[in-house]
Formats: structure tokens, C-alpha cells, sequence
């Protein structure tokens, strides 16, 4: 089973995504919530992740700087970008930075398992 951090501004989206990956049939135990980068890595100070789901828009430290920050401190966790970007560049940037994958809202419980499926 694997944990897994939401990390999004909308805690109506962390509740749709929640719900969701429930949904997909994924092996999910528990599932963090973060309302921003800052508030996710402190989630990933104090918890065993196996999956990050974050969002690229968000206030006090956006998608990208998360990313940056995650990977400067060695870790090797899966990170899917859940967006509603559609700039091309930006998701290429999140990959750059060492984001997995990436998923655009809306989305359905079947796109998250086909895409998280071999993540967890």
C-alpha cells in the first residue's frame, strides 16, 4: 500500500483528487494533504510518501519551486503534476525539474489509474 501527498491550494481539488484515486482502485493507505509547497515539505519532513500529486499554481511556493526543492534533498519520490496549465513550457520545465509525470484537469479516476498505476 502507499502513501500519498496531495499538495494543491484548493482543498476542494485535494478532496476531488482523494476521492478519486480511491475510486481508480490504486493501492492508497494514507493520504497527506498540503496546501502549498511550503506545507509539503514539511508533510514530507514527518511522513513516508510513496506518490506526490501537486498542483503548479499556488501561493507562497508554486509547483515548480516544490519540485526544485524535493529533488535538492535527494529525494527519489514519484512527483505527477496535477494541473490545469496548458502551457507546454511549464510542464516541460516540471519535468526538467524532476516531475514523473503529468495529469490535466479534470481528470477521471481511469486516467489516474492508467497513469499512476505503474508509479505505486
Amino acid at each position: 500500500m502507499a502513501n500519498v501527498l496531495i499538495v494543491d491550494d484548493s482543498s476542494t481539488m485535494r478532496k476531488i483528487i482523494s476521492r478519486s484515486l480511491r475510486q481508480a482502485g490504486l493501492p492508497v493507505d494514507d493520504i497527506f494533504e498540503a496546501g502549498d509547497g511550503i506545507e509539503g515539505l514539511n508533510a514530507l519532513g514527518a511522513n513516508k510518501v510513496d506518490l506526490i500529486l501537486s498542483d503548479i499554481n499556488m501561493p507562497n511556493m508554486d509547483g515548480l519551486e516544490f519540485i526544485k526543492q524535493v529533488r535538492a534533498n535527494g529525494s527519489k519520490v514519484p512527483i505527477v503534476m496535477i494541473t490545469t496549465e496548458g502551457g507546454e513550457d511549464i510542464l516541460k520545465e516540471a519535468m526538467s525539474n524532476g516531475a514523473s509525470d503529468s495529469i490535466k484537469k479534470p481528470f477521471t479516476p481511469e486516467q489516474l489509474n492508467e497513469k499512476l498505476g505503474g508509479l505505486i
